[in-house]
């Protein structure tokens, strides 16, 4: 099977190139990304030399690019995205470019090389916000952020794609991801590195919003049996039921890492900030998948990680991301 995984220089689509190259060493895995400021080769530079994987920069949202990389591909996973609801609220337009224009050049492939499947990575946040209960895969979007918008245009043009041009589509939503590799401006590994590097950590509001967390490997095993068993035209909900309030997960953190609550800096809260998600999870259960990973357990080997590998983060944090959190994390 050739697999082109577009986003695979990023945290989680890194991952799976590795999970499915380490799993079935006779498929070939191309690895498609624009290497903004979150894609990094050096995240995949374990692979290099090996026969079944190959990387080509380039854009999902250009037709030309994505087409050079057709040519044999039977399968597309897409974890090409702008993720981070922080710099959507900045600039919206970064994101409709990727998870709309983007989404809409691979579907449009898709549909003119035959390929077998296709699986849209997306996020439990374009349902928005949940008091009670959980969400389901039939549960309307309600997007909150620029963000969960343009993932949730995307996912439509997914449906609709499948639906009148019988591309063999699959849509996937997941609850939030922690693990190695992850870009740190995200609240788990910014908190680690943060600690690592005896600085305060910047805490939303009163800390109680809500997320339901899995680790990377627990989503990586999730894909690989959505693509080897998941049904075209489906939607499947990844979760783990795993629930934290940013103040447990900070808690936590602060253990794990021997600091004391003096650490937590409370900033003022995120615009548009959802109060939970929780997602029904039960779908995907009843076909045989489980995750495998305890929470606490992925958190402290997210933290070895981190402690482990502090030339590849210490890198990335002096760069110019870090302007806009001096600007927003400093203020009471």
């Amino acid at each position: 099977m050739k697999i082109l995984v577009t986003g695979g220089a990023g945290f989680m689509g890194s991952n799976f190139v590795r999970y499915i190259l380490n799993k079935y060493p006779d498929y070939s895995v191309i690895n498609f990304d624009k290497l903004t400021y979150a894609g990094n080769k050096e995240n995949l530079a374990d692979l290099t030399g090996n026969p079944h994987y190959s990387f080509v920069q380039g854009d999902i949202a250009n037709e030309v690019q994505v087409g050079k990389v057709m040519p044999g591909v039977d399968v597309i996973v897409n974890y090409a995205a702008e993720t981070h609801v922080d710099r959507s609220i900045m600039n919206p337009r970064d994101f409709l470019l990727t998870d709309v224009i983007g989404t809409y050049t691979l579907l449009e492939a898709c549909r003119k090389n035959g390929i077998q499947k296709y699986i849209q990575i997306s996020t439990d946040e374009v349902f928005g916000s949940i008091a009670k209960g959980k969400f389901t895969e039939k549960s309307p979007f309600e997007p909150n952020s620029p963000y969960s918008a343009s993932k949730a245009g995307g996912d439509h043009l997914v449906r609709a794609y499948q639906v009148t041009y019988n591309v063999p589509t699959i849509v996937t939503h997941s609850c939030n991801f922690y693990g190695p590799y992850q870009y740190p401006e995200k609240l788990i590994p910014l908190f680690i590195t943060n600690l690592l590097e005896g600085k305060k950590v910047p805490l939303y509001g009163d800390g109680k919003n809500i997320r339901e967390w899995i680790y990377t490997e627990d989503h990586c095993s999730a894909i690989d049996f959505i693509l080897h068993h998941g049904a075209i035209g489906e939607v499947y909900n990844i979760g783990t039921g795993n629930e934290k309030t940013n103040f447990e997960i900070t808690q936590l953190l602060l253990k794990i890492l021997e600091k004391g609550e003096e650490m937590i800096q409370y900033v003022k809260d995120r615009a548009g900030h959802d109060r939970r998600y929780a997602i029904d999870n039960s779908k995907l259960l009843a076909l045989g998948w489980q995750p495998q990973v305890d929470f606490k357990e992925g958190l402290v080997k997210t933290a070895e990680w981190y402690k482990n590998n502090q030339a590849w983060w210490q890198k990335i944090k002096s760069g110019e991301y870090l302007k806009y959190y001096q600007e927003q994390y400093h203020k009471r």
